[in-house]
């Protein structure tokens, strides 16, 4: 029996009595340790070296092709959320009360505001006017209310006329968008004739720095309030004009032209957008942008008094239906709110609400846009997914293979009393070899082709926009682990047709094999 084992290259050593232990007969030789079971399965694939390593390829590139593309989903949604977190969203909400438009019955769903106050869950009930302001402030955990005054206006600075969006500011002002200054400072006092600009505004009336700007007076363009009345009998004959303006191509008459109000602003700072981090390009906080801020008392005098057409008509509207009565303002559109911790915003909502106002968050699109992100990141894991789906087949026709090879040396284990288990598991530690192998290795490539991505999207894209370095790869611990054993997963199920395939020989049989 030595000699014939002899012939097939095994040595099995002296061979003792094999049968159940209830007939008084000894343990079978054949159980075989964990650490049995390992020498065998490395040794197996290291007689297979090339084999081994295109198998494995295959699970590298399919591993490698999952955590990049995840990875890229991953870093856009945590870019998002955390440019959202450096332009100070998380801690601020819109309340809107009930407007002009609203009390006048216009429905008008042109605009972000407009579309936000069309995702409210409750339509506000009453007017933001000052009581309601002074409301919302008294609310725990409110910092400060920002009430927001908008409308256009044509501004003179620097020899040009240009049309631009005047917005109010609280003085002072505890809003994150005025904290920092490109050059100057904040307006000193809250009736002060002085206004802040923006770095575009800067750049649209010419100025060769934004620290020329600062010192500089602009004028704010508006129709004199005595020719009101009468403007509307001459409109047909007058030429194109903004608020009664005169709108020519070689600009105002630099004197003081009949019919024209001026007031006049001395530039104080330049507000200058976020340089660099995710949040670059962008201003902080919800307030809406404006290319020009004015004290909040003057911005709001100057909006009510310089009222568009359209706006008369809908005060008028507002008036006649009783919705607002003689004397009474309309309010604020909107104002910004600020919590002193985000983890109070949810109940600082449900105050503002039960007072009668609507509220908008940022929270509020975060779930929408992580089930978009989820959407993505499934789509982006599946087309990974089938490139390991793949590799299987070839782990599956490695095993096979090797069966077929080692035909006659699973007979002879076999038949020394090794268990269908332990044949099973053989495979099964060869399957789990290249999957573990194969599952690290991909995170290491896709390690690698995400930091060269990076560095070519800030050489080619990034930089020649002046803009600052940016991960758009996301590979946190969980997906690298998730990865490898989810390659260790389908590789050991790759492997369940060829383990019971081998565990089924006939060890008779099998020693007949050539």
């Amino acid at each position: 029996m030595d000699r014939g084992c002899g012939e097939v290259g095994l040595s099995i050593g002296p061979i003792r009595p094999i049968g159940p232990i209830g007939i008084g007969l000894s343990e079978p030789i054949g159980r075989m340790s964990v650490l049995d079971i390992l020498y065998l399965a490395l040794r197996n694939l290291r007689q297979a070296k090339l084999r081994f390593a295109l198998t494995t390829m295959g699970v590298i590139v399919g591993v490698a092709v999952i955590v990049t593309m995840m990875s890229f989903g991953l870093g856009l949604q945590q870019n998002m959320l955390d440019r959202f977190k450096a332009l100070d969203f998380f801690n601020e909400i819109q309340v809107f009360g009930q407007g002009l438009g609203t009390l006048a019955g216009v429905e008008n769903r042109r605009g972000d505001n407009d579309r936000r106050r069309d995702r409210m869950d409750k339509k506000p009930t009453r007017i933001l006017d000052d009581a309601g302001v002074v409301e919302i402030a008294s609310i725990p955990g409110v910092a400060y209310v920002e009430p927001t005054v908008n409308f256009g206006s044509l501004i003179r600075a620097n020899g040009k006329v240009l049309s631009q969006f005047i917005g109010g500011a609280n003085v002072p002002n505890l809003a994150s968008r005025f904290q920092e200054f490109m050059a100057g400072k904040m307006i000193s006092a809250p009736n002060a004739e002085e206004a802040i600009v923006s770095e575009r505004f800067t750049r649209n009336f010419g100025f060769q720095k934004p620290n020329d700007a600062v010192g500089q007076t602009i004028e704010l363009l508006t129709p004199a309030q005595d020719d009101k009345s009468s403007a509307g009998k001459e409109e047909e004959d007058q030429p194109p004009n903004f608020f009664g303006i005169p709108i020519e191509d070689d600009g105002l008459d630099e004197s003081n032209p009949s019919g024209i109000e001026i007031r006049k602003f001395k530039i104080t700072g330049i507000l200058g957008e976020i340089k660099e981090g995710v949040g670059q390009g962008g201003l902080r906080g919800l307030m809406p942008s404006a290319d020009v801020y004015l004290p909040l008392a003057v911005a709001h005098d100057l909006s009510m008094r310089n009222r568009s057409a359209m706006g008369q008509v809908a005060l008028s509207l507002a008036r006649n239906k009783g919705a607002l009565g003689e004397g009474q303002a309309e309010g604020y559109e909107l104002a910004v709110v600020r919590v002193k911790d985000p983890a109070m915003l949810t109940e600082v909502r449900r105050q503002i609400t039960e007072k009668g106002f609507s509220s908008f968050s940022i929270i509020d699109e975060i779930e929408q846009i992580r089930t978009v992100f989820l959407i993505v990141d499934s789509v982006l894991g599946l087309l990974g997914g089938i490139s390991l789906l793949v590799a299987s087949f070839g782990i599956a026709n490695t095993m096979i293979m090797s069966i077929l090879e080692r035909t006659r040396e699973i007979g002879i284990m076999k038949a020394i009393g090794a268990e269908d288990r332990e044949i099973k598991l053989i495979f099964f530690v060869e399957a789990a070899v290249i999957g573990v192998f194969g599952g690290v290795i991909g995170v290491l490539i896709a390690w690698g082709i995400d930091g060269i991505a990076n560095r070519l999207a800030y050489r080619f894209i990034l930089k020649p926009q002046g803009a600052s370095f940016i991960d758009f790869f996301s590979l946190p611990p969980y997906l690298s682990i998730g990865a490898i054993l989810f390659a260790l997963v389908v590789s050991i199920m790759a492997a369940l047709y060829p383990a019971s395939r081998a565990a089924r020989i006939d060890p008779v049989r099998a020693l007949r094999h050539d």
